[in-house]
């Protein structure tokens, strides 16, 4: 059983609280968060204990999860890898680049269990895609959301789009070549919605779009390959399959297929809705990270993996930067 603190009890602190809780393989020893109130509050929620600093928390767990504002990030991760604990850390890495490579250093140097909380990686509507043969040759991604204050101290493409980004790169697993993008500042200081389009070493183009002032609610990523599409929709867990083949398939429940002529031979075009099992994505990444520390089973989502989402990000939001001052010559 892995010994687990964590650190914050903000809007994902205590979902992350209640969640670790209900995982057999962990034991909560504690947690911390600056406020006092907080502390107090999750304490009486969730019957778990709260400790007076982090540096006590640390000294008393095999683990740390990491659910503090991004600034503070480096500094938390810091004091656990210095005593050899195992760190959860959550999204974005970092604040800055620097942080991010020095963490990754640092972490290799003392051996430890290392996983970013990329959770999108965990959506059930995601999680099929770990069992087929995935090569785009352009992905389209969508993450529209509707005003909310909160996370609005970074940009929307560090807010939002990182979860794609993140997608993204794990999907096409070639380095980025070149990236282009465009934003506007409507409500906050910082971008509030853009666009990006990242070109990448073997050919396949991503372009991506998040915005933090729509009306509705959309997380989409469309894959189009040459063996086919899909289309993932991470808000109502629902993945649908267009695959080209050479053969008819077997009929099955909810399978449609549609022959057709392609250079003088005949294929067929097969739709089907991707079988989900509904999982919790929060606590399925926390169950798969105390694995990690116990078994030694892979890390889904790396320490290289976030800072490499990180860089990427931060690409994206100078060639904004570049494109507002286009816009405003003036400012």
């Amino acid at each position: 059983m892995v010994k687990i603190g964590l650190l914050g009890v903000g809007h994902l602190g205590k979902i992350h609280l209640k969640l670790l809780c209900q995982i057999p393989t962990i034991e909560v020893v504690g947690f911390y968060d600056p406020s006092a109130k907080a502390r107090k509050r999750a304490e009486d929620t969730y019957g778990v204990k709260a400790f007076d600093s982090m540096e006590e928390l640390i000294d008393a767990v095999d683990a740390v999860d990491i659910v503090t504002p991004t600034t503070t990030h480096f500094e938390c991760a810091k004091q656990a890898i210095e005593k050899g604990k195992h760190i959860f850390i959550e999204k974005p890495l970092t604040h800055t680049l620097e942080e991010a490579q020095a963490l990754k250093a640092m972490a290799e140097a003392k051996g430890i269990v290392a996983q970013v909380g990329h959770v999108e990686r965990f959506n059930p509507a995601f999680l099929p895609l770990r069992n087929m043969k995935v090569k785009p040759g352009f992905i389209e991604g969508h993450r529209l959301a509707q005003w909310n204050p909160r996370g609005t101290d970074v940009s929307v493409v560090l807010d939002l789009m990182i979860h794609d980004i993140d997608l993204v790169l794990h999907l096409v697993g070639s380095p980025v070549k070149e990236v282009s993008a465009s934003g506007v500042s409507v409500i906050s200081h910082s971008a509030d919605i853009a666009n990006a389009r990242i070109t990448f070493a073997n050919g396949c183009v991503a372009n991506l779009t998040a915005s933090r002032i729509s009306m509705k609610n959309m997380r989409k990523l469309r894959l189009f390959q040459p063996s086919g599409y899909l289309s993932i929709d991470f808000l109502s867990k629902k993945t649908d399959h267009f695959l080209i083949s050479d053969e008819k398939p077997e009929p099955a429940p909810g399978k449609l297929s549609y022959a057709f002529e392609k250079d003088d031979a005949q294929k067929f075009l097969t739709y089907e809705s991707v079988a989900i099992e509904p999982v919790n994505s929060i606590k399925m990444e926390l169950e798969e990270f105390a694995a990690s520390i116990e078994s030694g089973s892979p890390i889904q989502v790396s320490l290289e993996d976030g800072m490499r989402a990180l860089e990427t990000a931060y690409e994206i939001l100078a060639r904004i930067e570049e494109s507002m001052q286009l816009m405003n010559p003036d400012d």
